[in-house]
């Protein structure tokens, strides 16, 4: 595939992305994970986990692992257009949008349809995390570990960076691989 037709293929996958990321980036990411690994197999689903991971330990915005997409795939034209690609469309949306939206803020069907998105958004974020656990958990000890976070995540009110700064010990002392 030539250089061009590859920065179009770039640009058509992230510009779904954008417009459908009701919730921010992170609702897409099961669908991200689907169209780079397996319809389009630019990378394999350890490297997309390993790029999300570098995307989340860095200061925000969260949807750095898309520029890192970019990026592994095409270079800095690639990073460029992925980006450009994921936030363009959203921000066209939103910005022709929201006075109208604004405009009926008292509607009851304004309402029904805010109402109704945020279930589809933890629905969407939560379909990327089990991707991601699915992904990343391939052997016995870290399946264990994702499962004990989980946990701990659930029926506790421990810090979540304690949590996983906990399970980045772990790893960084070989407890698991």
């Amino acid at each position: 595939m030539s250089q061009l037709g590859l920065l179009t293929a770039i640009a058509a996958v992230f510009v779904q992305m954008s417009l459908l990321a009701f919730g921010g980036g992170t609702a897409v990411l099961g669908e991200r994970q689907r169209q780079v690994v397996e319809v389009r197999p630019w990378m394999s689903a350890q490297e997309f986990a390993a790029l999300y991971a570098l995307a989340q330990a860095a200061p925000r915005p969260n949807m750095l692992i898309t520029t890192l997409i970019g990026w592994r795939v095409a270079g800095l034209p690639g990073a460029l257009i992925a980006t450009g690609a994921m936030c363009a469309p959203s921000s066209a949306l939103t910005f022709f949008s929201v006075s109208l939206w604004y405009r009926f803020r008292d509607a009851p069907w304004r309402r029904t349809v805010q109402t109704g998105l945020m279930p589809v958004t933890a629905g969407l974020i939560m379909g990327g995390a089990a991707l991601l656990a699915r992904t990343t958990s391939a052997a016995w000890d870290t399946a264990a570990l994702t499962v004990a976070a989980l946990l701990l995540f659930l029926f506790t009110r421990l810090h979540p960076l304690l949590v996983l700064g906990a399970a980045a010990a772990l790893g960084a002392l070989g407890v698991v691989q």
